[in-house]
């Protein structure tokens, strides 16, 4: 019988293959589906300075999401690899004319300047990468933690809302999770919007 850590990994692994699978026009219409369904949500209408990532390896594209947030006249803010602190994250405004360069894992990021930057704590709404989500709002990521140390730094839960993001196909059954684990408030798909 596997252990949790290997339960977790064969879970990504099918995830992610089922999620690199999609093809270009369903990825492309599924990102547009969201980035409509999330302009119609008051928390995202009620925010001002909403967080959220540059996809990478199959992740539903945030391009459209980011182009009606710009249009609904929000800040936004991307992830950078923090400098210091190994394994957080910090957030970076980023406009149309943000220059971005490959951090070590490939990932596209702004340079972080302190004139860019926001405390994690001013955020209202953060939206997440994930490779798998369940009926409880328990989220699977990469393996790396990086959302969960930085998400557990939050000192004022009640105002920053998370929000992750997935394809519909990301749904599972259930997900083994460890103690570490932020588990969602919130997960929006292109079709549904889930609660916990």
């Amino acid at each position: 019988m596997l252990d949790l850590n290997q339960q977790r990994q064969a879970l990504r692994k099918l995830i992610r293959l089922k999620r690199q699978t999609l093809s270009a026009d369903f990825q492309k219409q599924s990102a547009k589906q969201l980035a409509s369904f999330a302009s119609t949500l008051t928390i995202v209408n009620q925010s001002e300075h909403i967080a959220l990532y540059l996809s990478n390896d199959g992740e539903l594209d945030t391009t459209p999401l980011i182009n009606a947030l710009w249009q609904l006249g929000k800040n936004v803010y991307v992830p950078v690899l923090h400098p210091v602190v190994k394994g957080h994250l910090l957030f970076v405004k980023y406009n149309k004319d943000t220059p971005l360069f490959p951090n070590r894992f490939g990932i596209l990021e702004p340079k972080a300047s302190c004139n860019m930057l926001i405390p994690l704590n001013a955020l209202q709404l953060i939206f997440t990468p994930l490779v798998a989500f369940d009926k409880n709002g328990n989220r699977l990521g990469m393996g790396g933690g990086f959302y969960d140390r930085t998400l557990s730094q939050l000192t004022n839960k009640a105002n920053t809302q998370i929000i992750g993001l997935a394809h519909d196909c990301q749904h599972v059954e259930s997900i083994p999770s460890e103690h570490w684990d932020i588990p969602m408030t919130h997960i929006l798909t292109p079709t549904t919007y889930w609660s916990f």
